[in-house]
C-alpha cells in the first residue's frame, strides 16, 4: 500500500478527480485529495485558470504545501495539470518523497526549487498533441532524469483522465491507471 497525495487541476476537485483517486484507493492505496480551491469547481478550464491566476500560482503551491502538513513524509505525489505545480514542488523539496506522477503537465525542475532529487522516480502521462500538456518539457524530463518514464497517448485532449469532463478518454485513462498502479506498487516496495 502506498500513501498518495493527489492534487486536482484548474477546474477544481471535480468528480472526475475523485473518481481517479477512488480507482487508486480500490487498489489498496491511501489517497489524500486536498482541495486547493476551497470547494470551488469550474465548468470551463478558462474560468478555473482565471481563478488560479487571481489567487496566484504561488498561493496555490503554498496551499498544497499546507495540505501535506498533516500527511507523513513518505508519500507519492500525483498532479493533474495545475496540480503538477504543488505535486512536483513537494516531490523536489519535501524530504521523503517516494515518487511523482504528472498528468497532463510537466515543469522544468529549475522553476520549482532546483534540481531533481536523487532516488525519486517520475512518471509522466500526456497526450502527444496536447498544446497545454508541456510535451516538450515532459520529453526533457524523461531524457534527463534517471528514473523517469514518459507515456504519450494519441490525441490532443488536455484533461483526458477526468471522467467528469468532455475531454475524458476512457481507453487512455484505463491505460494510465494501469501504469500508475504498477508504478505505485513497484516504487512502494
Amino acid at each position: 500500500m502506498a500513501d498518495v497525495v493527489l492534487f486536482h487541476h484548474a477546474q477544481g476537485l471535480t468528480d472526475g478527480c475523485l473518481t481517479f483517486a477512488g480507482e487508486l484507493r480500490a487498489a489498496g492505496h491511501l489517497v489524500h485529495t486536498p482541495d486547493l480551491y476551497e470547494g470551488r469547481t469550474f465548468a470551463e478550464l478558462a474560468d478555473g485558470m482565471a481563478y488560479a491566476e487571481a489567487a496566484g500560482f504561488d498561493a496555490i503551491v503554498e496551499r498544497g504545501r499546507e495540505a501535506v502538513g498533516r500527511v507523513g513524509p513518505d508519500v507519492f505525489y500525483v498532479g493533474f495539470s495545475l496540480g503538477a505545480l504543488p505535486a512536483q514542488m513537494l516531490a523536489q523539496t519535501r524530504p521523503g518523497a517516494r515518487g511523482l506522477v504528472l498528468l497532463h503537465a510537466a515543469i522544468p525542475p529549475s522553476e520549482l526549487g532546483g534540481t531533481w532529487p536523487a532516488g525519486v522516480p517520475l512518471q509522466i502521462h500526456v497526450m502527444e498533441r496536447d498544446e497545454l500538456g508541456d510535451v516538450v518539457v515532459a520529453r526533457m524530463l524523461a531524457d534527463t532524469i534517471d528514473d523517469a518514464e514518459l507515456f504519450l497517448y494519441p490525441g490532443d485532449r488536455h484533461l483526458f483522465t477526468d471522467s467528469s469532463l468532455p475531454a475524458y478518454d476512457a481507453e487512455a485513462t484505463a491505460l494510465v491507471l494501469e501504469r500508475v498502479r504498477a508504478f505505485l506498487a513497484v516504487s512502494a516496495d
